[in-house]
């Protein structure tokens, strides 16, 4: 199905930048064989893959190898830039004092509060509903301790979780509006919401990828699900959005494709991607 678009979508496609969860894995968090099929096809056409997630590099590893992935790989919505090698290329920390409000904001709402800070994953409670959650989502523990207060001037992204749907969308447009300017705080799932750096979005995230490897942004191709993938899917020459994508994000795509279930991701690669390679 296709979205007005801003701009006709681009005809030459040379970078894809795509999130992980709910868009290159399935809803069991593994990799289809289609779609492993469609990255090795898009090796063979010439276009690059990196991955741009609201996890942590660290999170994100397990993908890499099995995709055939040797790009930079952007983290924590863009907070992180980190190379094939493991070097850190960008870095991107909150404001301390930006950082303490939000948290407060989320303990006081009773929304699970972490912090992801570098290597590591900080919670305050092991038990939390969704620690094992994410725990096996990431494949690394957390760093359990009893205050944050350590951890303020070094914090690349705070997540806060809870099942109450309207209560995180709520908090989001507060935080929003209370640190504008200060930090970006977006849903990365219906029950995640993430604040990072204001200018760690996934749109500056492609862009920054994208002049690493030398590509003009309009050559660049950007494919999401949620509220966090808007900007990038805005940034890029093509932007698709996966079919189990809210309507906000299916309206900032050209084009929308099967939901993560029905392998869309690799039915958008075959249909809309490699159409689009420099050399068909």
């Amino acid at each position: 199905m296709m979205i007005p678009p801003r701009a006709a979508p681009s005809s030459c496609i040379r970078l894809l930048v795509s999130d992980i969860d709910g868009t290159i894995i399935g809803p069991d968090k593994q990799l289809a064989p289609s779609t492993l099929a469609a990255a090795e096809r898009l090796r063979e056409a010439g276009i690059m893959l990196c991955l741009a997630s609201s996890r942590s590099v660290r999170g994100m590893r397990m993908y890499l190898g099995p995709l055939g992935i040797d790009t930079p790989a952007a983290g924590l919505n863009g907070g992180e830039i980190v190379a094939a090698d493991g070097s850190v290329l960008e870095l991107q920390s909150l404001d301390a004092q930006a950082a303490r409000l939000a948290v407060e904001t989320l303990t006081t709402n009773r929304i699970e509060c972490w912090l992801f800070t570098g290597h590591q994953w900080v919670i305050r409670d092991a038990a939390g509903a969704f620690v094992p959650r994410e725990q096996k989502a990431v494949q690394f523990e957390p760093t359990v301790v009893e205050s944050f207060e350590p951890f303020y001037d070094r914090i690349g992204k705070i997540m806060g979780a809870t099942t109450d749907y309207p209560l995180l969308e709520r908090v989001e447009i507060e935080l929003q509006a209370m640190l504008a300017g200060e930090v970006s705080a977006h849903r990365s799932s219906p029950w995640y919401l993430d604040v990072t750096h204001p200018e760690a979005n996934k749109g500056r995230a492609a862009l920054r990828l994208a002049a690493i490897l030398g590509v003009d942004p309009t050559e660049l191709a950007c494919i999401g699900d949620m509220d966090n993938d808007i900007s990038m899917l805005q940034a890029a020459g093509l932007g698709v959005a996966m079919g189990n994508a809210p309507a906000q994000v299916a309206e900032a795509a050209h084009f929308v494709t099967a939901t993560n279930a029905e392998n869309g991701w690799a039915q958008a690669v075959e249909e809309l991607i490699l159409p689009r390679a420099p050399t068909a």
